[in-house]
């Protein structure tokens, strides 16, 4: 019997919309993780935590530009907190971007502390500004999650784009990532794009929907991504890129893993049937099943040192892994996921069943 792509059949499937029905619970970080994360140089040392944060005196909504509520809060401080915290924020920042280099810290100044209830990890935003030149940098200060730290590191591993981030303890510290996000790009921006542009959208909006399958990232609606607008002489290319790892190898249900079954990014999926034909689309996913390839080839060790602690560890329910192995062996016809126990068991069989693909293609 032939198999199937490690993909969802046809995009034309797209219209039913996925629900997640319950927040995903924060995993700990494992010792053997955090071995990981220490020898490859994720960790740092500072003594400063979530709860620091936690300790603002009163906050206010705040809303966007049309004056709609973001869903953020902007937190505030009693002066006395607000120096010492101030002053830990920006250490951090330069731990971030340039090594610990302290000879910048005179001048650094955090604008704002903003925080979100919304999301599993409950971020705060730091907004960092170069008082020299008024040059501000954002970061994230969140709750450290086993399974999100696995997914920024599979991302960093697999996909093109390089994420940066530092873990203490129960802390999480993530680099802001730029551009604009899916959502707004939809509702602002689409329309005004040439057919060319549209075309080019709809291809990386197939090749991040095969990326999110294979590895495992799950609930990408389309404020959980950006839209990478880059001027390339006389064209405007995009890319698309993750800014959510929250429903990282979590959930069971295989369309989780595909953003084309959120209602949310319909205007794209319809954009893709029109301006793509299957051949294109087809050629577009082995595009990234080979670049996936090469870049699990280019950093084997590690690869493996990683998935090694994932499998060992539970960081989604029993339940959930074999509703999700069971989806994928009927997807693939490929036995292996049969035998899969966690999380990790099946990242690795899936990215196994495309190496072993690639090879008897080339």
């Amino acid at each position: 019997m032939r198999k199937k792509s490690l993909y969802l059949n046809k995009v034309s499937r797209a219209m039913k919309d996925v629900k997640i029905a319950f927040r995903k619970p924060i995993y700990p970080v494992s010792e053997a993780l955090n071995q990981y994360l220490e020898k490859h140089n994720r960790t740092t040392h500072i003594q400063f935590l979530y709860e620091d944060l936690l300790r603002f005196s009163d906050s206010v909504n705040i809303l966007d530009k049309d004056g709609k509520d973001t869903l953020w809060l902007g937190v505030l401080y009693s002066e006395y907190e607000f120096k010492e915290i101030e002053a830990n924020l920006n250490k951090i920042y330069t731990l971030l971007h340039s090594d610990g280099d302290e000879a910048t810290l005179p001048y650094l100044k955090v604008d704002t502390i903003d925080f979100c209830t919304f999301g599993n990890s409950k971020p705060f935003r730091i907004r960092v500004r170069n008082i020299l030149n008024d040059n501000h940098t954002n970061f994230y200060i969140k709750q450290a999650d086993a399974s999100r730290i696995y997914g920024l590191e599979i991302e960093d591993l697999l996909s093109p784009n390089r994420i940066n981030f530092l873990i203490h303890k129960n802390t999480l510290i993530e680099e802001h990532i730029l551009g604009i996000p899916g959502d707004i790009f939809i509702q602002k921006h689409l329309l005004n794009c040439t057919e060319l542009e549209k075309a080019q959208i709809s291809k990386e909006f197939v090749k991040f929907n095969e990326r999110c399958l294979i590895g495992l990232l799950g609930d990408m609606r389309s404020y959980n991504y950006v839209i990478i607008p880059i001027h390339d002489f006389d064209q405007v290319i995009y890319k698309i890129r993750p800014i959510d790892f929250d429903q990282q190898s979590y959930e069971g249900n295989l369309k989780v893993y595909l953003p084309q079954y959120f209602k949310e990014n319909n205007a794209i999926v319809n954009m893709v049937l029109e301006k793509l034909k299957p051949n294109s689309i087809e050629q577009y996913r082995k595009e990234v099943r080979s670049q996936i390839v090469k870049r699990v080839t280019s950093s084997q060790n590690r690869f493996n040192e990683l998935i090694a602690i994932m499998k060992k560890e539970d960081i989604a329910p029993e339940a959930n892994v074999t509703e999700l192995k069971t989806a994928l062996q009927k997807l693939t016809y490929d036995v292996n996921f049969k035998y899969c126990k966690t999380m990790g068991d099946i990242i690795e069989t899936g990215i196994n069943f495309v190496l072993r693909n690639y090879k008897k293609a080339y």
